[in-house]
C-alpha cells in the first residue's frame, strides 16, 4: 500500500533545514578546495619566481668559462697558407695573452661582429687583398669576434651565437677558420633579423672544411663558449686595447689595426686600406712592395656596430 501522506508543516521545515545544511556543507568543501588550490598556486608561483631570480643571479655572478684553444689573445692568428697559430686554451680566470709583435710581417688585427654590416662591407671589399697578403707571406690577420649587436637579432642573440661558433671553429679546425669566416660574411644576415640558425652556421663550417662531428655540433648548439664571448667583448672595450695598444679602445666594429695603428678609413674604401697596409709593409721591409690591385669599393651601409 502506497504511503502518499502529505508532509506536515514541521516535517517540511525539518526537511528544508537538512537540505540547507547539506548545501552549506557542499559550499564549505568547495571553498576549502578553492582555497587550497589558491594557496598551492601562490606557493608554486613563488617557487617559480624564486627559481627564476636565482637563475638570473647565478648567471650574473657565474664566472666566465674556459676559452677556446688557439685564441689565447681572444683572437685567432692566421698566417701564410691560411694556417692558424696554435695556442692552449685559457683557463676561466686567466687573462688573454697579447700576440707578440713581429718585425718580419705586417700584423692586421680585426675586431668584428658577424651581424655588423660594416664588418661585412670591410670583408667583402678588402678580403681579396688580405688573401693576397697571406698568400705572399707578408702579413698575418688576427680575427677577434665580439658581440655588440645582440639587441638587433630579434631575441636570438646572433652576435653571441656566431662569436661562439667562431670559437668552436678555432678550437676544432683552426686552419679552416679563414674560409669559414669568409663564408659567414658571404652569407651575412641583415640587422633586425634572427640571423643564421645554428644549423646554417654548422653547414657553412662543413663547407669550409671544419671537422663537423658531434662535439663540434654540441659546441655550437649549446653555446659552449658563451661566457668567454661575454668576457672577451667586455675586455675589448677597455683602454688600452686588449693587445696592449696605447689609446686603442674598441667602441664599434669593425676596428682594424695594422701593426698597432688603427685604420680610420671607410670600410668600403679598398684603395685607402691598401695604401695604409702598403705604408706598413714599407716600414717592415724597408722598401715599397709590389702593388696589389685594390678591390672595387662597396656602397656604404648603415650600422650600429
Amino acid at each position: 500500500m502506497t504511503n502518499d501522506r502529505r508532509l506536515t508543516k514541521n516535517e517540511r521545515r525539518a526537511q528544508a533545514r537538512e537540505a540547507a545544511k547539506a548545501q552549506q556543507a557542499k559550499r564549505q568543501r568547495q571553498d576549502r578546495l578553492r582555497k587550497g588550490l589558491t594557496i598551492g598556486g601562490i606557493v608554486v608561483g613563488a617557487v617559480a619566481i624564486v627559481a627564476v631570480v636565482t637563475l638570473v643571479i647565478v648567471n650574473a655572478i657565474r664566472p666566465p668559462g674556459p676559452g677556446p684553444e688557439n685564441m689565447a689573445s681572444d683572437g685567432i692568428v692566421i698566417g701564410q697558407g691560411y694556417v692558424a697559430e696554435t695556442t692552449p686554451a685559457l683557463a676561466a680566470d686567466e687573462a688573454p695573452v697579447p700576440t707578440e709583435p713581429r718585425d718580419d710581417v705586417v700584423q692586421i688585427v680585426i675586431y668584428q661582429d658577424y651581424l655588423c654590416p660594416f664588418c661585412g662591407q670591410f670583408e667583402l671589399t678588402n678580403g681579396p687583398y688580405i688573401d693576397q697578403l697571406l698568400t705572399d707571406g707578408v702579413a698575418t690577420v688576427e680575427y677577434h669576434p665580439v658581440s655588440f649587436l645582440d639587441r638587433l637579432s630579434l631575441g636570438e642573440e646572433y652576435s653571441t651565437r656566431s662569436a661562439n661558433a667562431a670559437a668552436c671553429v678555432a678550437e676544432t679546425s683552426p686552419d679552416s677558420f679563414y674560409a669559414w669566416n669568409a663564408l659567414m660574411y658571404e652569407n651575412q644576415p641583415g640587422e633586425n633579423t634572427e640571423g643564421l640558425t645554428d644549423e646554417e652556421m654548422i653547414d657553412l663550417a662543413e663547407q669550409a672544411g671544419v671537422d663537423v662531428d658531434a662535439a663540434f655540433t654540441e659546441c655550437v648548439e649549446s653555446v659552449q663558449f658563451e661566457g668567454w664571448v661575454e668576457r672577451a667583448t667586455q675586455d675589448a672595450q677597455l683602454e688600452p686595447g686588449p693587445s696592449g695598444e696605447d689609446g686603442v679602445q674598441i667602441t664599434g666594429t669593425p676596428t682594424v689595426l695594422v701593426n698597432g695603428e688603427q685604420y680610420r678609413g671607410q670600410p668600403g674604401d679598398g684603395a685607402s686600406f691598401t695604401a695604409f697596409v702598403q705604408a706598413a709593409l714599407g716600414q717592415v721591409s724597408g722598401e715599397t712592395p709590389s702593388e696589389t690591385p685594390a678591390p672595387s669599393e662597396a656602397s656604404p651601409a648603415p650600422s650600429e656596430g
